[in-house]
């Protein structure tokens, strides 16, 4: 039975037996609802990604409407949205 993580993050291999790591929209927008400060790095620590990763999902998650952003003091900090 896989694990909640397997289930945020599944990853296979490629072709050439490397790694890919799938990380779901979902995984984005529920680390931003439970973390207490969704700033960037810390939504990426939660989904286990890159800093850079991150920030792009997310600027796209809030182009879609699924997050908000709000800058404190030079940084992003991302809020989920009221449905």
């Amino acid at each position: 039975m896989p694990s909640n993580e397997d289930e945020k993050n599944p990853t296979s291999r490629d072709e050439g037996g490397r790694w890919d790591m799938t990380f779901n929209d979902v995984a984005f927008v529920d680390a931003v609802a439970v973390l207490p400060v969704a700033s960037t790095q810390n939504v990426a620590d939660e989904v286990g990604c890159s800093y850079d990763l991150a920030y792009r999902r997310l600027k796209t998650l809030e182009n879609e409407g699924r997050v908000k952003s709000e800058t404190v003091r030079g940084s992003f900090v991302w809020l989920p949205v009221d449905n």
